[in-house]
């Protein structure tokens, strides 16, 4: 699972997470990688959504936001290679999906036998007209979408501290304690909090600034040394990441958890006091910013309060939400709410490479509410790219088993 959503900070609605500590006297810091820029999008005009109320904010899930029927599926833009990779992703997502209870309430886990056992022993030159005869195209409230984009970041890091080599990756700390308030009252049930045990009383974790302070020191609890603050800040954001070792090796690490402090967005901050521009607050731009200012960045990333803690990765990977291997260019976040975990969905924005069907592997703190999205490129520069300018706005509409509609009496 990831942390928060990383291209949210294209628009400056995304937080940045990062450990920053003093260097070692005489320890040398190899200079910051400058990164590719954000890749500029190819304009598309996308498709119309149907005229339907948008969602209120106390709309709580897809099922009750209302249900408007879309195109038939053969008549969407499906690309070969779109359809190809979003038949394995959902091939993936199957074994879960068969099984689970859907939170958006739109979908019983027997709604997708069929398609799932149809899926796996589809050939890829079938995968477009896999889903025109297993799905029918629904849309939710006025479907109105917003994307945004993440990636798998690859920073400079190393096993063992050395000079060069001084910001902590810590691993999640045993007195960190996850209490669910539903075991105490049903007026509280899904819903949960963090913390840890100070005497007889449980109390906040410690915050960002207490652990870039030491709260954590002396505990054997890293995991690995980053080079870099800035770009462990945006690793944070990610969730996961692969760490380039001095030996030219290679460390993948994945979410393990959260200090259960409040989420604040740094973008979005540094936009409203005029520190970034409107419409600047690209991965890249806030980079940018930090590293030339790094005593003002560093008080800034301190008002997120939240830390992300980390655990070593050794198989498949990156892991979304359900569990699974996600895939660049075809797997998706979104709010489980609104879309079912597993579903694929097609997104028809306004560039065209946001614009396509979709799978959705995984969540993310700031990826709440519905027709909101976040699409995930895989790892490399050309993924960093795209993700870190990712802004896009469109119609999406849910491909759900058929019979769907009927079911819920939507038209």
């Amino acid at each position: 699972m990831r942390a928060w959503g990383v291209a949210a900070l294209a628009v400056a609605v995304s937080a940045c997470s990062s450990g920053v500590v003093p260097s070692r006297p005489g320890a040398v810091r190899p200079p910051p990688p400058s990164g590719p820029p954000v890749r500029q999008p190819t304009a598309a005009t996308p498709l119309a959504p149907k005229p339907a109320p948008a969602a209120t904010a106390s709309t709580a899930t897809a099922a009750s936001a209302g249900l408007v029927a879309g195109p038939d599926i053969s008549t969407l833009p499906i690309t070969a290679i779109g359809a190809t990779r979003a038949l394995e992703a959902f091939r993936i997502s199957c074994p879960s999906l068969v099984k689970r209870t859907d939170a958006s309430g739109l979908t019983r886990a027997e709604d997708w036998r069929a398609a799932c056992d149809a899926a796996r022993t589809t050939q890829a030159r079938d995968a477009t007209a896999f889903f025109a005869r297993y799905f029918e195209a629904v849309q939710v409230a006025d479907g109105k979408a917003f994307a945004t984009g993440y990636y798998e970041p690859e920073i400079a890091g190393s096993r063992t501290r050395r000079s060069g080599y001084e910001v902590p990756i810590y691993g999640r700390p045993a007195d960190l304690i996850d209490v669910d308030l539903g075991t105490f009252s049903d007026n509280l049930k899904g819903r949960s909090i963090r913390g840890r045990v100070e005497g007889t009383k449980f109390v906040p974790f410690y915050d960002r600034t207490a652990i870039e302070q030491g709260a954590l020191q002396g505990r054997g609890l890293e995991i690995a040394w980053a080079a870099d603050p800035v770009e462990l800040f945006f690793l944070q954001i990610q969730g996961s990441g692969r760490l380039r070792l001095p030996d030219g090796g290679i460390m993948r690490i994945g979410y393990a958890s959260q200090n259960g402090r409040d989420y604040t967005g740094i973008g979005k901050l540094m936009i409203d006091r005029g520190i970034l521009p409107k419409g600047q607050g690209s991965m890249q731009g806030i980079m940018a910013y930090l590293r030339k200012n790094p005593e003002e960045g560093r008080a800034i990333m301190r008002e997120n309060k939240s830390y992300v803690f980390f655990r070593e990765l050794t198989g498949a990977g990156p892991l979304g939400a359900m569990g699974y291997p996600v895939t660049g260019r075809g797997s998706v976040a979104a709010d489980p709410r609104f879309v079912p975990m597993g579903a694929p969905v097609f997104l028809s924005m306004d560039r065209q490479d946001a614009t396509g069907i979709w799978v959705n592997q995984d969540t993310g703190g700031a990826i709440k509410g519905s027709n909101r999205f976040d699409t995930f490129w895989g790892a490399g520069d050309d993924a960093r790219a795209i993700a870190g300018g990712m802004a896009a706005r469109g119609t999406a509409w849910l491909l759900l088993p058929k019979g769907t509609l009927a079911r819920h009496g939507a038209d």
